[in-house]
């Protein structure tokens, strides 16, 4: 595997521990950063994986200690018309509704659907019991099946005048 699938993948992994693409981003630099600091290199997907996955730890711990306050409020931004006017209204409300998994289950789900990773090679990986890792991908594929299955919040009136009528 060449750097650059490499890097996208541990990008992909990030991005399911941490669902800002600037934390992922982060993460990502970091364990690069990490893996080359001393001459060495990430050999496998699984390294890399395994640098990310500690540094989020460590990343959490600290939060737990210290709170940060974000500097700007991004949900305005995804709150707006527009995303439904543009049509990325069910990306967002997918997006939305992987937010609201905790942690573990959209670690698990990621590495199960997305990387393909069996129930046992997540529980050798993350160090959790199989059970767990089968509990945790069962959970978070029932929370979307229901919140895809829920109601979608209707468009504002402007937002269906402007899609389907043609007078």
């Amino acid at each position: 595997m060449n750097n650059k699938d490499l890097l996208q993948a541990g990008y992909r992994y990030a991005l399911s521990l941490r669902t800002g693409a600037d934390d992922a981003d982060d993460l990502v630099q970091e364990a690069w950063y990490r893996l080359h600091r001393h001459g060495g290199r990430a050999g496998s997907k699984a390294h890399l994986f395994t640098v990310i996955r500690n540094i989020y730890v460590d990343r959490w711990r600290r939060d737990q200690l210290v709170a940060f306050e974000p500097l700007d409020n991004v949900d305005e931004v995804a709150d707006s018309r527009t995303a439904i006017d543009d049509g990325r209204y069910d990306a967002l409300r997918l997006a939305r509704l992987l937010d609201s998994l905790r942690a573990a289950e959209r670690e698990a789900l990621f590495l199960n659907v997305v990387e393909g990773y069996t129930a046992q090679e997540i529980s050798n990986f993350t160090g959790r019991p199989r059970g767990t890792v089968l509990s945790l991908i069962h959970r978070a594929r029932r929370k979307l099946r229901q919140g895809l299955a829920a109601d979608p919040v209707e468009p504002s009136p402007e937002a269906r005048k402007g899609k389907g009528s043609s007078s």
